[in-house]
């Protein structure tokens, strides 16, 4: 039975109500970003009124870090469910064609500001702390196995190949590729791949 079925139907309807919000959160924020957001937009989106988005979220800042959370708690489980017999480089290059789909279906991405304002916020949420510690140090993990076994440059190093990685989740080709090119989310998404792991030159 899933958790939802052991819940009583209020329970269930708030909760049901939440990942709405939490939809909603999430397509703001990838559209107008975190300063233009607000919780009127967010409660307009979901059909409710502001003080029941606030019996759900107490403030802007609650309600986006519990979106990034569940964009993290979605990464984590990803890689969770990843085979087993996939090498390093496998598992990193399907975690970022997921954060790439999540992208290009209205998601933000593991970066989702460089703003100062916004970091901030977000490194008061231990919560969200202890999510993005735990899967940095999967995707950091993952990095090194790589490169010890060839797949990726030993040459490198591992947090320029980290971080450029996570970059790759918020790069605005995405967005471009979307508006101005032809091409479809797969194509967008294999040349997004083709770029990150094997960069221009021909093969």
């Amino acid at each position: 039975m899933s958790i939802l079925g052991k819940l009583s139907f209020k329970d269930q309807a708030f909760k049901l109500r939440e990942s709405a919000i939490l939809d909603a959160a999430t397509i703001i924020l990838g559209n107008k970003g975190y300063d233009l957001m607000t919780m009127d937009d967010v409660a307009s989106n979901v059909g409710i009124s502001k003080p029941s988005l606030y019996k759900h979220f107490k403030s802007k800042e609650e309600l986006v870090g519990e979106a990034l959370i569940r964009l993290i708690d979605g990464a984590i489980d990803f890689l969770a469910d990843l085979d087993d017999s996939l090498n390093p480089l496998e598992k990193l290059t399907a975690l970022l064609e997921w954060a790439l789909r999540v992208r290009l279906d209205g998601g933000i991405p593991f970066l989702p500001s460089t703003s100062a304002h916004v970091r901030e916020m977000l490194m008061r949420n231990l919560k969200y702390i202890a999510r993005i510690f735990k899967l940095n140090n999967q995707i950091e993990g993952l990095v090194v196995a790589a490169q010890k076994n060839g797949e990726l440059s030993a040459l490198l190093p591992t947090n320029v190949i980290l971080f450029s990685y996570y970059a790759r989740t918020c790069d605005p080709t995405v967005e471009y590729l979307q508006i101005f090119s032809k091409m479809s989310k797969d194509e967008i998404v294999s040349n997004m791949l083709h770029v990150t792991f094997s960069g221009f030159k021909p093969e």
